[in-house]
């Protein structure tokens, strides 16, 4: 069984081999721009409760989408069709977050997006490694998602929908910006039936790990 490994102020993190069985991989350290960065580079992200300790996760199986295999229905293509959706780029990072986190979940009380993990992201967004996909209808935001982008794998941390589809259109467009810029891969963390219609599937952690350290 292994053992929680408990961060210091160090910039370190064990080997993803030693998480539990959940994908729990270290407890503690702080949301510093370069711990963050370390963390995604190495195939771990943050996520636990207000006021709980920071977990730090490298689950195994990962899901993750492979570009090519983005599956988009008839009805939604058709909602494509029809251009009643505006998307931007990276225009509205903080707001974004901000809607993720407020956002109602089914089965979740609270939410793992905390204040503090929005001001460590904006960070990341002013330096160039965070960014946010915007959804728009008649000029207001009503979908979108950010993440960590690492240049050929972008690492997918939450979407929000204020109306139907809206973060469906999210993701759409950001896989066809990452398919035009020759991205690898999507990281989409762990498992939901949402991800899998659109094509999205779990692998085994070594390959994400593999492809996530060969960059060319």
């Amino acid at each position: 069984m292994s053992k929680l490994y408990y961060l210091t102020t160090d910039l370190f993190f064990p080997p993803v081999s030693q998480a539990n069985r959940d994908g729990i991989l270290a407890v503690g350290g702080d949301l510093s721009a370069e711990r963050l960065l370390l963390a995604y580079k190495s195939g771990i992200f943050p996520w636990f409760e207000q006021d709980d300790p920071i977990l730090w996760w490298s689950p195994n199986p990962r899901m993750v989408l492979f570009l090519q295999e983005l599956v988009v229905s008839k009805s939604m293509r058709n909602i494509l069709n029809r251009n009643s959706f505006t998307v931007t780029f990276n225009q509205k990072f903080r707001d974004v977050m901000s809607h993720c986190q407020k956002v109602k979940r089914d089965g979740q009380s609270g939410t793992w997006i905390t204040n503090d993990m929005i001001e460590a992201y904006c960070k990341l967004n002013e330096s160039g490694i965070a960014k946010s996909i915007e959804v728009w209808q008649n000029d207001e935001l009503v979908g979108g998602l950010y993440g960590i982008d690492l240049g050929h794998v972008f690492c997918g941390e939450s979407m929000f929908s204020l109306v139907s589809n809206a973060s469906k259109v999210a993701f759409i467009a950001l896989v066809e910006k990452l398919k035009t810029d020759k991205y690898k891969l999507l990281d989409c963390q762990v498992y939901n039936p949402h991800l899998e219609s659109l094509g999205c599937r779990e692998i085994n952690r070594s390959e994400f790990i593999k492809i996530l350290h060969n960059s060319h």
